[in-house]
């Protein structure tokens, strides 16, 4: 099946945190997520979280399964971002849970950033968005 952008994340939402550390999801990604997802460090190293719908989340891991797991950068890339990962539900309000680790990492506190970027969705504090984006909001 080919993908559609109907199918992708795009767009920029802001959303809080509320006392538990739960944040709810903008309805459009919720539908496309269903009842669960994975979430897991950025796959590219940036300081935010990432959402992934369970289908992409396996087949990003089988790509990553197919790198040379002998090497050991590979290997220790590998197991750390796995071992932060986890699988989450959405409950019957659209919240997903996110543990204080993940939090602390992306330097989430109250204010979120949920970010589609295509194949995932992506959670960032106002302030790394705007260091990552750079000169680019100007």
């Amino acid at each position: 099946m080919t993908e559609t952008p109907s199918t992708r994340f795009i767009g920029t939402h802001e959303h809080t945190l509320d006392a538990k550390g739960r944040l709810t999801l903008p309805a459009r990604f919720r539908s496309l997520l269903g009842d669960g997802c994975v979430v897991a460090r950025s796959q590219y190293s940036d300081a935010c979280l990432a959402v992934w719908k369970h289908e992409d989340f396996e087949r990003f891991s089988l790509q990553l399964l197919s790198q040379d797991m002998g090497d050991e950068s590979v290997r220790r890339r590998v197991r750390i971002w796995s071992s932060e990962a986890f699988e989450a539900e959405i409950d019957a309000n659209g919240r997903l849970a996110v543990p204080q680790r993940l939090r602390a990492f992306a330097g989430l506190s109250k204010e979120v950033l949920v970010i589609g970027a295509l194949e995932t969705i992506e959670l960032w504090s106002p302030e790394n968005w705007r260091n990552y984006r750079g000169s680019e909001d100007a």
